[in-house]
């Protein structure tokens, strides 16, 4: 008789390879300190909009969507401390009789005095920016009824005159937020230490150890499985690679569906991120050998298309699988030891960001030190202990007694 294990996932810091690539993600998480103030912005922007004569009575929803609907928040594109949320706002009868343009001026005529540094009307939202980099886009919708739950148009038009061009978009991101909770179970354990240290990060190292049996309830936004953790390290590698591209980019929403499919209980974090990537490639692969665009589709709400304004091209999704490419064959090298230590830590920048990688390493090399200086002693997976080298970074002393074929070890030198 098979027995199934319980998806209580792995623990990603005991593997030295997944290790720094949980550090890589807490580098760019939402930090607790603006954690904290997430839902009470949103619901204080709530509270402005009923207080204006247009909106009065008119909010029959307001909920997030995106990234942050699934707990997978990270630093926006080209950056390492500014965060994007969304707000979806759905709105009553009055604005039915709306054109889409005239939706978005009204939201934006009534949010025009909050008190943030700008307010800008966009193509299908309204941003909000606030001093600590934090933006919130609140997203106008109108329900479809009859419908899926919370199905709804969303406005879609550039301004600042109608065009032919606005239109009404199919969308159900509170569907999808159900489906993809669905496909990615929590895996207490990994949700549990992850989250211990991502308020260990902040200084709240009290707060995480009285904290860290609750972690399901006491915190709406932590990442509670290796999918997702993978889905955040994704979307980093695509900001990277991005980061200086004028155009439109992979849209996390299409990274978040991936996610949900690829998701596996009590896999590593770096063979989820290999198989995530590896997804997405196969799917591309086969739309541009028939000359297709890739297709990819909210598998609750099929008007609901995520890839609607990319691909552009086939050149385009070819361009993105062939970066996936550059990251899976990496990965590979790496869980392999195929590659010396100062080699390993450039790829990862290369592939993740100068910045968050060095950070991730010294916060590796930090605990070292402490464990070193309260005689704990940590192994890799091949009886090699990992100590604090001169330049600052871990380094390994390879225990005599085991045999190593090939150089391995994900810590090098700073650079």
């Amino acid at each position: 008789m098979n027995i199934q294990p319980t998806p209580t996932g792995l623990n990603p810091f005991d593997d030295p390879l997944d290790r720094i690539l949980a550090e890589i993600a807490l580098s760019v998480q939402l930090p607790p300190s603006l954690h904290d103030k997430a839902k009470s912005r949103y619901e204080a922007v709530r509270r402005h909009l009923e207080a204006t004569t247009a909106f009065f009575d008119q909010i029959e929803h307001f909920y997030p969507q995106g990234s942050m609907a699934i707990d997978a928040t990270i630093s926006t594109r080209g950056t390492d401390d500014e965060y994007d949320l969304d707000i979806v706002s759905q709105l009553g009868g009055r604005f039915r009789g709306m054109t889409p343009l005239e939706i978005l001026t009204e939201l934006e005529a009534a949010l025009a005095d909050y008190p943030v540094q700008r307010v800008l009307r966009q193509t299908r939202c309204v941003t909000l920016f606030y001093a600590d980099k934090m933006h919130l886009d609140v997203t106008p919708s109108l329900r479809v009824y009859s419908k899926l739950d919370r199905e709804s148009l969303i406005t879609h038009a550039k301004g600042p005159r109608r065009s032919v061009d606005d239109r009404f978009v199919d969308m159900n991101a509170y569907g999808f937020a159900q489906w993809y909770a669905n496909r990615t179970p929590l895996e207490l354990r990994m949700a549990k230490e992850f989250h211990r240290r991502w308020l260990d990060h902040a200084g709240l190292a009290a707060r995480a150890d009285a904290d860290v049996d609750d972690v399901p309830d006491q915190c709406d936004f932590i990442v509670k499985n290796t999918a997702t953790l993978a889905l955040q390290l994704l979307k980093r590698f695509r900001n990277i690679r991005y980061a200086s591209y004028a155009g439109r980019i992979p849209p996390s929403v299409m990274l978040s569906y991936y996610a949900g499919l690829a998701a596996q209980p009590n896999m590593s974090l770096s063979a989820m991120l290999v198989r995530l990537a590896s997804w997405i490639i196969r799917d591309i692969e086969q739309a541009s050998l028939y000359g297709r665009l890739l297709h990819v589709a909210n598998p609750i709400c099929e008007a609901d298309v995520f890839t609607d304004r990319w691909p552009e091209s086939i050149a385009q999704q070819d361009e993105f699988a062939g970066h996936l490419r550059v990251l899976t064959r990496s990965l590979e090298a790496m869980r392999k030891g195929e590659m010396f230590p100062d080699t390993m830590m450039d790829v990862l920048r290369g592939n993740f960001g100068d910045r968050v990688v060095t950070r991730a390493a010294d916060q590796i090399a930090t605990e070292i030190g402490g464990g070193i200086q309260q005689s704990r002693q940590l192994y890799t997976r091949r009886g090699g202990l990992l100590l604090p080298s001169a330049a600052g970074v871990a380094a390994p002393i390879i225990n005599p007694s085991v045999s190593v074929a090939r150089p391995h070890t994900f810590f090098g030198r700073k650079i």
